[in-house]
């Protein structure tokens, strides 16, 4: 899928998250390592590939086909992001939104990064595909170029490699079984990582800093971002700035 976007020079994907399956002993944690480039995250978690064919674990989690995976300028991908929690991979969407879908249903509460340059939000819902009654949401605020991040590596004028290089953290905890979470906003303007579930904090292999937690208890929070060009403060992200 190639597009005049943000999250990549040449095109950009639209991530959707859907969870879908048998259920998975928590937490665990999405990292979209191993999705291909702007290929669609589709059954990656869900013991099935995604559009390339690439295959994940197995944790029951599906994604709609708007949910995208991409990849780091500088791993040979498209993304325009820095200092991703876990390099290289983020997911985004470039239309609509992302749905995620469980169908055993998780509860208490998840935990993610992101990085935008929109405002955005995300719902929890107690049906699949953003269906039944809304259980939890949190809103998101710009943030891609926030704590003065750098991203890497810097391209000419007007090709920065790695605008997208601030990525926080957002949760959301929430009473019921939830079955579907639908991540909104600006599509190519907001991209997600380290999705954890059972946990408030979202989790980065070997890396115990604290993180600092958006204080909403029951609302999510997503921002727009040109995801081909998102960057993040903990670790290398390389997105690209949104253009209005």
């Amino acid at each position: 899928m190639t597009t005049n976007n943000q999250w990549t020079r040449g095109g950009c994907a639209a991530l959707l998250l859907g969870m879908a399956g048998g259920a998975y002993a928590v937490p665990f944690t999405l990292d979209f390592e191993g999705v291909g480039d702007q290929a669609q995250i589709q059954d990656f978690y869900n013991g099935g590939t995604d559009s390339d064919g690439n295959s994940g674990t197995n944790y029951g989690v599906g994604f709609g086909d708007n949910a995208l995976g991409v990849i780091d300028r500088d791993a040979g991908g498209n993304g325009n992001f820095a200092n991703e929690p876990t390099p290289d991979t983020i997911m985004f969407f470039l239309a609509g939104s992302s749905i995620l879908n469980y169908s055993p249903g998780f509860d208490t509460g998840f935990s993610f990064y992101y990085t935008t340059s929109r405002a955005a939000s995300v719902t929890v819902w107690d049906q699949e595909n953003a269906g039944g009654s809304l259980l939890g949401q949190i809103d998101l605020v710009a943030n891609n170029t926030a704590n003065n991040c750098v991203g890497d590596p810097q391209g000419g004028p007007g090709d920065p490699f790695g605008q997208f290089c601030n990525f926080d953290v957002g949760n959301v905890t929430f009473s019921g079984t939830a079955k579907s979470i639908d991540f909104s906003g600006t599509a190519n303007q907001v991209g997600f990582d380290n999705i954890t579930f059972g946990s408030d904090d979202p989790n980065v292999p070997g890396d115990d800093t604290p993180t600092t937690v958006v204080p909403e208890p029951s609302t999510l929070v997503l921002l727009g971002l040109g995801l081909i060009g998102v960057s993040v403060t903990r670790r290398r992200l390389r997105m690209t700035p949104a253009t209005a």
